[in-house]
């Protein structure tokens, strides 16, 4: 193990965390012992979150109301990465939403809000986090991105292609510094992606991943030092094709899909 930004002792920021695969983060993490910093749009979410986790694990707890669509709510989330007090060691940038409509007859607000949370903030984020944490010479950015990454599937896949990159450039910028970074690339999670408004539609019923095995396949990655983390045999294999196959027909059918699952 390289580094102990996330287990044991340290504190960790997440964004998106008052539901799905952040609030999994918050719940493992809290479970080895973390402090948090839980960043989210949903004050009583956020707030009944924290209230359970310091009750189960006795750990010190922030909340932070923001929406990462607001580039003033990014900078203060930003600042509260650069503060030497209660240092940040672990950031995880989970926050984004599905879209579920086509680009060109789709609402350009909505479209430039999704821009500013999956890849805007991302990028201000774990650039704050980046430089303190290679300050003190230690910490991890965990980058959520997608198994779509790379293929055609509406803005989303567009989105989450540039986390992965970029993640893995941020990973080589750090490389020696003690800083240890990872793209987390799940398959299909029972969360509320597929039912909150605007989410991308039906969700799929095959190879649906549980959450806990997720967040653990991401630390035990981190562990390791391993930069891009595909969670299941499955995702793995369809990553592989993905990455073998000609891109035209991957465009063609990977839109194909995005299209049916917008549908229904």
């Amino acid at each position: 193990m390289r580094t102990r930004a996330h287990t044991g002792s340290g504190r960790a920021l997440i964004t998106g965390a008052s539901s799905g695969l952040g609030a999994e983060f918050a719940r493992q993490l809290a479970a080895e012992g973390l402090s948090l910093v839980l960043v989210a749009r949903r004050r009583d979410r956020l707030t009944a979150l924290a209230r359970d986790l310091r009750e189960r694990h006795d750990v010190d707890i922030e909340v932070i109301v923001a929406d990462l669509a607001s580039c003033a709510d990014v900078d203060r989330v930003a600042r509260r990465l650069r503060s030497q007090e209660r240092p940040v060691t672990f950031l995880v940038n989970n926050a984004g939403f599905g879209l579920g409509q086509a680009f060109h007859s789709g609402d350009l607000k909505r479209e430039e809000a999704a821009l500013a949370v999956m890849v805007r903030a991302v990028m201000v984020l774990s650039h704050a986090a980046a430089q303190t944490m290679a300050q003190r010479g230690r910490g991890a950015i965990c980058n959520v991105s997608s198994i779509v990454a790379d293929t055609a599937m509406g803005t989303y896949a567009a989105h989450k292609t540039w986390v992965n990159q970029f993640t893995q450039v941020l990973a080589e910028d750090l490389r020696g510094t003690g800083v240890h970074v990872v793209s987390l690339r799940p398959g299909t999670l029972a969360t509320e992606f597929w039912t909150a408004e605007g989410g991308e539609g039906t969700a799929p019923t095959i190879a649906v991943l549980p959450l806990e095995r997720v967040v653990r396949a991401a630390l035990s990655a981190l562990r390791r030092g391993r930069v891009v983390c595909v969670p299941g045999l499955t995702y793995a294999l369809i990553d592989l094709v993905d990455a073998k196959a000609p891109r035209g027909l991957i465009r063609r059918l990977s839109a194909a899909i995005y299209r049916a699952r917008a549908r229904s």
